[in-house]
């Protein structure tokens, strides 16, 4: 066995807080090791130990690297002996272009000048290891996120990178982005290149790796080689619990109808010809979680967005809510009505990132804290007090800022913002994309929650063990219109993906 790495009995603390306990793990050269483990558990602090962000002296244990103890006092110190860390914030600049970004700060010169001709042959070589073609001029702010990583992996060659460690690479690509990403970390592995990846997206991590260590609460539960390792044997290392648990599915008697659709069509914006959904009719009870399945465009989101009134274009139809006729112009309509939306990017539509903790939770509920134009602070601390505790929220304190938490704990904030208006329904879009676990768990235990307490949930999720584990029924879109409509006991899988897809009509 040829070892690249050891870390042996790594102990870090924050202000008393262990943050890793006694974590030791062996690294193979030539492999590709991933780091699982939930949000919190320690993988990106031992990283940090790692490559020299946490410096020696502020952490006890030993680095060994390929068969020397190091010392590293930054990250500088790392990259001199080869190893080198992306981290999940990528620290490119966005005005320069990709060569001037691969060699920032280590400029080739001559003459005390920067050499732009070998700069550029350099970077178009590097490009090439990657199969890039595109311009080594191109500003870095007009690629996109796929092309930003690989970026990124280029400036980790040319420091001759021999341990490429990968915080969260796929967090913010597609699918297809994260395929190539995925292949190029194969193909440099094939190059003598060895990755450690810090990922909770099982799947990938089951696709790629040659060995996986789970961290959990600070200290290393598991390793295991590719072929022993399975999804189920990683979650219940990852949260000490075994999969088909996460769900704990309690039976629920549905009681009388809550939400009614009937021949709902809505139609684009700019092409008013244009139809998006056609003639849809669905229904959620009291009690329910009711699940939305189908491909990415088959008109999920632009579904829900119609009820929500969100939705721009023309919509045609009837919506009841208990019973009554609604009409639903825009959000605030909604949540007068009851009915509450987490959308599918929490950043950019569900938190005020720039803003503390309490201030997001009461965000929709200042109206009911304001007396003759004046906010009660103290009883807005206390609500925003009360559901984070309600909630799990995972922080210092409630004047944390919500860009510093995790994204499971970012999450719990958008659905405290809306529980805290106590609705009757709640919409939940893709309520688990991009967050551990472990949080998952405790936020499918908060909508089982809710259903129990006489409220319906419809979700929409690309996660179909998600749907399955759940959801009462599923309705499956495919090119805008309803399929079908699957109850709990006979919807699978392959069921649901032959309707979205079109093969069963």
């Amino acid at each position: 066995m040829d070892i690249l790495l050891e870390m042996r009995g790594i102990v870090k603390d924050f202000s008393g807080v262990k943050a890793l306990n006694g974590v030791s793990f062996m690294i193979e050269r030539n492999t590709i090791h991933a780091l699982c483990g939930e949000n919190g558990a320690g993988k990106s602090t031992l990283m940090k130990v790692l490559s020299g962000a946490y410096p020696f002296g502020t952490f006890t244990g030993e680095i060994i690297f390929e068969g020397k103890n190091c010392s590293f006092k930054n990250l500088s110190d790392s990259e001199d002996e080869g190893i080198v860390i992306i981290a999940q914030e990528l620290a490119l600049v966005p005005e320069m272009s990709i060569a001037d970004n691969i060699f920032l700060g280590r400029e080739i010169t001559k003459n005390g000048i920067i050499d732009s001709e070998k700069t550029h042959e350099q970077a178009r070589e590097l490009l090439k290891k990657l199969g890039l073609t595109i311009s080594v001029d191109t500003k870095v702010k007009n690629l996109g996120v796929g092309l930003q990583q690989l970026i990124e992996i280029a400036k980790a060659l040319s420091k001759n990178a021999k341990l490429l460690i990968l915080d969260e690479p796929t967090a913010a690509l597609s699918e297809k982005e994260s395929e190539k990403l995925l292949q190029i970390i194969i193909d440099l592995k094939n190059k003598g290149i060895t990755s450690v990846i810090i990922s909770h997206k099982l799947k990938e991590v089951l696709a790629i790796s040659d060995q996986i260590t789970v961290i959990r609460d600070g200290s290393t539960v598991g390793s295991l080689m590719k072929a022993e390792a399975t999804e189920g044997k990683l979650v219940s290392l990852m949260v000490g619990r075994e999969l088909s648990e996460l769900f704990q599915k309690s039976e629920v008697i549905p009681g009388e109808m809550l939400l009614e659709v009937k021949d709902l069509n809505t139609y684009h914006q700019g092409m008013q010809q244009k139809q998006v959904i056609s003639n849809a009719n669905f229904h959620v009870k009291k009690g329910e979680i009711v699940g939305i399945a189908g491909l990415m465009g088959a008109g999920r989101t632009e579904l829900i967005q119609a009820i929500y009134g969100v939705w721009q274009g023309k919509i045609t139809g009837e919506v009841k809510l208990n019973g009554n006729l609604i009409f639903i112009k825009k959000p605030q309509d909604a949540i007068r009505k009851g009915i509450a939306l987490v959308s599918e990017d929490r950043k950019k539509f569900g938190l005020v990132l720039e803003q503390n903790i309490f201030k997001n939770i009461t965000l929709s509920f200042l109206q009911k804290l304001t007396n003759w134009g004046l906010i009660d602070d103290q009883k807005e601390k206390e609500l925003a007090l009360l559901y984070k505790e309600k909630l799990g929220i995972k922080a210092n304190s409630i004047l944390q800022t919500v860009k510093n938490l995790s994204g499971g704990n970012q999450q719990k904030v958008v659905l405290a913002k809306w529980l805290l208006t106590d609705p009757i329904l709640l919409i939940v879009d893709e309520p688990t994309r991009g967050i551990d676990i472990g949080a998952k768990a405790e936020i499918y235990g908060l909508l089982q929650q809710l259903v129990k307490e006489g409220k319906g949930v419809l979700m929409v999720s690309s996660e179909l063990q998600e749907l399955l584990g759940i959801c009462d029924r599923i309705y499956v879109l495919d090119k805008g219109s309803i399929k079908s409509c699957l109850n709990r006991s006979e919807a699978t899988q392959e069921k649901i993906m032959s309707l979205a897809t079109g093969v069963a009509n």
